[in-house]
């Protein structure tokens, strides 16, 4: 490894040995989410000599050198002298988010991170994206080769954006000869998560669209973070998926959590699912739907390989979802109130909001006339 700048090694840990040989590590995203809890607990391992955390507000973990700015800012390299292995994880999912603002912060972010890294003698940086870059297709196999083709495409939110990630993380070696890239990619992630996927089950009747064939695998964020622990140890490099071992049918979805089904036919769902979209109705576009219709379970061989077990089953990550959503009410990825749910009614609330694009276009031609 690189030889830490001394500043750095100064601010080392409460508790980590005097000259200890370890990473200083820093983490992008550092105060929320997947970031934060990456940071306590690489602060807390005696085989991590310091963490630098970077992100755009000071986060909680006090034992973290903290450098508050955008990723996006080339100044970001000085901050980085002296690291290790970076992890970037200061990358927006968010349902909420503008397209265009999530994908040039995403992408610029990442773009401006491995470069710093590179000009800073890094030596690893650990790339997160999702074990959606697949693609969720009805003749992938279960379960899919974390060598399998990237076959997903950009409809789904956010999924253009980690495409352009894993872009930019292959071609990363070539540009920065040195520069060691590992890219990790989790199965559906639950734990303090907002995603179209997490609030389908926020929904009060399952979608399933007619014909097809959903597979569900989930990776609790604990299980995520020790993974990308493994990551920065270099216990494991290259492309590796993480997230439960096996996975679960819809059938058995339904009998875990107790939710009933709702089922349409194809072209119903995933037109009703394109105008709602489009008219701003929903968050979620039509895309999303194909991530609950279609397999898009992983191996995690890799991981598997080099020691790492999941402390997570499925099952017990479903039960956990459900306990966070408890209270939510969800159709077609929008949040509803309790008032408008309870008016609604469980299955009418489904019917209704599939019914509104029909609606909006009678409106549409009645103004019209």
């Amino acid at each position: 490894m690189s030889s830490p700048d001394p500043q750095v090694r100064a601010a080392r840990n409460p508790g980590t040995p005097p000259g200890s040989d370890g990473p200083v590590v820093a983490v992008t995203g550092a105060a929320t989410g997947v970031g934060a809890l990456l940071t306590e607990r690489l602060a807390a391992s005696d085989a991590v000599a310091q963490v630098v955390a970077v992100d755009e507000r000071r986060g909680e973990c006090a034992a973290a050198r903290w450098h508050v700015l955008d990723v996006r800012d080339p100044a970001i390299a000085g901050k980085l002298r002296g690291v290790d292995v970076v992890v970037h994880l200061a990358v927006d999912l968010d349902l909420g988010t503008d397209p265009v603002a999530r994908s040039a912060y995403n992408v610029r972010g990442t773009q401006t991170v491995l470069t710093a890294a590179a000009a800073a003698g890094v030596r690893r940086v650990v790339l997160c994206t999702s074990a959606m870059v697949y693609g969720a297709l009805a003749d992938n196999p279960l379960p899919l080769s974390e060598d399998a083709e990237l076959r997903a495409t950009a409809e789904a939110t956010g999924v253009g954006d980690l495409l352009e990630i894993e872009r930019l993380a292959r071609r990363a070696p070539r540009a920065h000869p040195g520069l060691n890239v590992t890219v990790v990619r989790p199965a559906v992630l639950v734990g303090g998560t907002d995603t179209a996927l997490t609030r389908y089950f926020e929904s009060p009747r399952l979608l399933v669209v007619a014909g097809s064939r959903p597979a569900w695998q989930f990776c609790h964020v604990e299980d995520l973070c020790c993974a990308l622990e493994y990551a920065v140890l270099e216990k494991v490099d290259g492309e590796l998926a993480v997230g439960c071992d096996g996975w679960l049918e819809q059938e058995e979805v339904e009998e875990l959590s107790g939710i009933r089904r709702m089922e349409l036919p194809s072209a119903v769902a995933l037109g009703a699912a394109a105008r709602l979209h489009r008219i701003g109705l929903t968050p979620s576009p039509a895309g999303d739907l194909a991530y609950t219709m279609y397999p898009w379970v992983v191996s995690v061989s890799r991981l598997h390989d080099a020691g790492w077990r999941p402390q997570w089953t499925n099952e017990e990550v479903l039960a956990q979802l459900l306990e966070e959503v408890a209270g939510r009410h969800t159709v077609a990825g929008r949040r509803l109130g309790r008032k408008d749910a309870t008016a609604a009614g469980a299955a009418g609330a489904t019917v209704a909001l599939l019914g509104t694009a029909a609606l909006v276009r009678r409106a549409r031609k009645a103004r019209r006339r």
